[in-house]
């Protein structure tokens, strides 16, 4: 029997959403629907980059000085004694090192994958940003809430609250971003004419495609609430087909409790 994976994740200030994070999502997802043992760690957003250099995870990308950024999700797989950082990394890694269990990524169409990456969010062209981003920082602990807000103000321009305010013209430009975005998804489920439930088709069933807008709305039901008005909002889009889209998910919803990381003095 392997020893578990270990899955580092940014722990929400309650019970509820204590998993929020559209891209750890992404790698419970896979592990969950692998059956891949595995434990939480939940780390603060201060103390991400001090635990990936201790555990030799790779930066993800660079900040606009090209100092190295650090995200997460980041695995450390103690069987092969291997980190590993971001999603579809993650993916292909765990593909790799446990074939027998459900492909996500198929080899065939890796490229295709890659591909569909970059169209998923040039679709949405960020234009959820403005909505969900001041409700990050009520559903944080109060230990991420300071590096959030700067990061993602510098990162906006402006303070999270003035980037769309409830009601204003702009929130509504936003939204409809979203659901353009989302709508346009819709369309390349049925672009041969018949309505699939996922994007590789039905008998290959999920794959990492799906995992990724799944948890794009998962951030959204985390975020605003399952019995919000956004969410349900979002659940009536392209005739309510999303409802069930997420509900071949729910099965794999499982959060796997761990242990908290301290790493600051």
């Amino acid at each position: 029997m392997p020893e578990p994976i270990v899955l580092y994740d940014i722990p929400g200030v309650t019970a509820k959403v204590k998993a929020w994070s559209p891209n750890t999502w992404k790698t419970r997802y896979c592990l969950n629907i692998k059956g891949i043992p595995y434990k939480t760690v939940w780390v603060e957003y201060p103390d991400i980059e001090a635990l990936c250099k201790k555990i030799g995870a790779s930066a993800t990308d660079k900040r606009t000085d090209g100092t190295p950024l650090y995200t997460l999700p980041v695995i450390y797989d103690p069987n092969t004694k291997t980190a590993v950082s971001e999603s579809a990394t993650i993916a292909r890694y765990l593909d790799r090192t446990y074939p027998d269990t459900p492909r996500l990524i198929p080899a065939e169409a890796d490229a295709l994958v890659s591909a569909f990456i970059d169209a998923f969010w040039a679709a949405l062209d960020w234009q959820f940003e403005p909505i969900i981003l001041p409700v990050e920082t009520s559903i944080l602990r109060p230990a991420s809430r300071p590096y959030f807000r700067e990061t993602r103000e510098k990162k906006l321009g402006c303070k999270l609250e003035e980037a769309a305010p409830p009601g204003s013209a702009k929130h509504a430009q936003c939204w409809e971003g979203v659901q353009k975005g989302v709508h346009k998804m819709a369309g390349w489920l049925d672009a041969d004419g018949q309505e699939k439930r996922f994007f590789m088709g039905d008998k290959m069933g999920i794959t990492y495609a799906d995992i990724m807008l799944a948890s794009f709305f998962m951030w959204f039901k985390m975020s605003f609430g399952d019995e919000s008005q956004e969410w349900r909002r979002i659940m009536s889009w392209d005739g309510g087909r999303w409802a069930g889209f997420m509900s071949a998910f729910e099965r794999y919803e499982a959060v796997v409790e761990g242990e908290e990381v301290v790493l600051r003095p």
